[in-house]
C-alpha cells in the first residue's frame, strides 16, 4: 500500500476539492489511483462521522436517552432537514467565516429563520394548490 506524506495528501485533497477527476488528480499529483480512491473513501468516512456527531450534539431529538426518537418517520425527516438547513444557511461557520452556500457562490447573505419559514410556507401552498 502506498503511504502519502502529509503534503502529498493535502495536494490530492485540494485537487479533488477543486472538482478534478480521480484520473486528473493521479496525473497532477503522481499518486497511484488506488491510493487516491482509498484517500477519498477515508475523507468521506471522516465527513460522515463529523456530520453524525454534529447532528447528535445539536439536535435534541438525537441526544435523548430513549430510543423513541419519533413516532412518525416524516417528523424525523423534517427535523433533520430543518437542522441541516439551519446549520448550513443560518450560521456563519467558524473555519470558513461565512456560511457554506456563500463560500460556494450560491447565496449572498446569511439567511434568517423567517426566510426558512417563508420557504416552508411556499412549499405548503404549492402542495395544496396541486
Amino acid at each position: 500500500m502506498n503511504i502519502l506524506s502529509k503534503s502529498k495528501r493535502l495536494q490530492v485533497i485540494a485537487s479533488l476539492a477543486e472538482g478534478n477527476s480521480i484520473r486528473a488528480t493521479v496525473r497532477m499529483t503522481g499518486a497511484a489511483k488506488n491510493t487516491v480512491v482509498k484517500l477519498l473513501a477515508e475523507i468521506g468516512k471522516a465527513c460522515e462521522e463529523y456530520q453524525g456527531r454534529t447532528c447528535r450534539m445539536q439536535m435534541r431529538r438525537f441526544t435523548r436517552l430513549t430510543n423513541a426518537l419519533s413516532k412518525k418517520i416524516d417528523n424525523l425527516a423534517a427535523d433533520v432537514a430543518l437542522h441541516f438547513m439551519h446549520y448550513n444557511c443560518c450560521r456563519v461557520h467558524q473555519t470558513l467565516r461565512v456560511m457554506p452556500p456563500m463560500e460556494a457562490g450560491l447565496a449572498d447573505h446569511v439567511w434568517s429563520i423567517e426566510e426558512i419559514v417563508s420557504l416552508l410556507e411556499e412549499a405548503e401552498r404549492s402542495t395544496l394548490a396541486a
